[in-house]
């Protein structure tokens, strides 16, 4: 199954999916391309550095959502790559119809948080404030509810009365980085079996 990233910042999960497909531990799983709607945004950088093509598409004036053009304009690209699994990692745009339309339970999202509790930015630090004794990370299907699509899969991450909101942080982001990959391999054997 071929799939693409999108992303708009430093990529942390994405090279770790791209790390994984390298190892050989995404099975029938194959990243075809990278897409980031900023043009400085390192995850660009890591399709040179694993071998995947990767693109800057303006996301237009807006700062949390595509225009209805530039929403075509990543359709069409997303479309010529033959992918089947859209992966937003760090994606920091809400996707809206056009889009979601185009790719009905094709498009797959991380969030920090164990949904559907702290939905939107900044869940680490809103189930920090809140005071939960367990957090974690949650892979979804993107809908037109925000982080409130079907969950695929989730990890459980305590929190420690000696965890800072930075230490928190790292523990959320490893469970991420195993977490992801995971769930792509196995989207993966399920649309070749």
């Amino acid at each position: 199954m071929r799939f693409v990233i999108l992303g708009s910042g430093r990529g942390s999960n994405a090279e770790t999916l791209l790390r994984e497909w390298k190892a050989g531990n995404l099975g029938q799983a194959e990243p075809v391309a990278i897409f980031s709607d900023k043009p400085e945004a390192r995850i660009l950088s890591l399709g040179h550095e694993f071998g995947v093509a990767s693109r800057f598409i303006d996301p237009g004036p807006y700062k949390t959502k595509l225009t209805p053009a530039t929403e075509a304009d990543y359709v069409e690209a997303i479309r010529s790559t033959g992918a089947g699994l859209i992966v937003l990692a760090g994606f920091m745009r809400v996707l809206k119809s056009t889009f979601l339309d185009s790719f009905p339970r094709q498009i797959i999202n991380l969030h920090p948080s164990l949904l559907p509790s702290f939905k939107g930015l900044n869940g680490i630090g809103q189930a920090f404030d809140y005071g939960v004794r367990i957090t974690g990370c949650t892979v979804h299907y993107v809908t037109g509810d925000l982080d409130g699509g079907p969950i695929i899969d989730q990890t459980a991450v305590r929190i420690e009365k000696d965890d800072t909101l930075e230490s928190l942080e790292e523990k959320i982001h490893a469970a991420e980085h195993k977490l992801l990959p995971e769930v792509v391999r196995r989207l993966a054997e399920e649309t070749s079996a």
